[in-house]
């Protein structure tokens, strides 16, 4: 009776570390948002664009040039307008992963939704010196807040399903580096300034936690409501 009260106590331990850090997760990415918005429009200090374009030239030749648009590409437009409908129907096949698969489809679109709304909202042009030729405006990135949308969810559910901590570890290290580099690769083909880059993260992993957290209600909600029907 002691030891399984000393592992329940464990448990709880653990549970309140994990709800701890979720939540400064979701305030330091709000906050995030919020420095670099004031940063760009109140302080007008481009100190750290700058910075992050000088670096990159650093290292800018050709075949960087071309492993950069293609890493850019795992979170345009017409990769996340094919790719999470397909892990959606891949899902459905799995009775487990047809939630999660909705979670997809549901923070995919609202996100870009949102980032929609913020552009016009903030209407910052994007970098005259851009290597790549980009219409829309610059305040928030897009590839760094729906990607980190996405990414960041599928991070999730790696960490929900996958009961192996070797691959777990693997896959969450793979997809962590690859949204990353997804940023990286705006500034190094100048169609984004390092605050856009940042902002978006920011804007992103907090829209993904409170999208979570809302879904997962709803989730427990509707679970109950069926179990007093059945």
């Amino acid at each position: 009776m002691k030891r399984k009260f000393q592992k329940l106590i464990s448990l709880l331990g653990l549970l309140s570390l994990e709800v701890a850090l979720l939540w400064a997760v979701f305030f330091s990415c709000l906050l995030l948002f919020l420095f670099m918005a004031n940063t760009v429009f109140i302080q007008q200090n481009t100190a750290l664009d700058t910075a992050l374009f000088n670096f990159a030239k650093t290292h800018t030749n050709d075949q960087n040039t071309r492993i950069m648009r293609l890493i850019s590409f795992f979170a345009s437009a017409e990769y996340l307008l094919v790719v999470p409908p397909l892990v959606v129907l891949l899902f459905s096949f799995f009775k487990d992963l047809r939630w999660y698969g909705l979670k997809i489809l549901i923070i995919s679109f609202s996100s870009s939704i949102l980032n929609q709304v913020l552009k016009r909202i903030f209407e910052r042009p994007r970098p005259e010196i851009a290597m790549l030729h980009q219409s829309g405006l610059s305040f928030p990135s897009g590839h760094a807040m729906i990607g980190g949308a996405f990414y960041g969810l599928m991070i999730y559910i790696v960490w929900r399903t996958v009961p192996s901590k070797v691959w777990r570890a693997v896959l969450i290290g793979l997809l962590s580096g690859l949204l990353l580099l997804i940023g990286y690769s705006r500034i190094y083909l100048r169609v984004h300034y390092a605050t856009d880059v940042l902002a978006g993260y920011g804007l992103g992993i907090f829209w993904l936690i409170l999208s979570i957290k809302l879904m997962r209600g709803l989730e427990k909600k509707y679970a109950s409501r069926f179990e007093r029907q059945a």
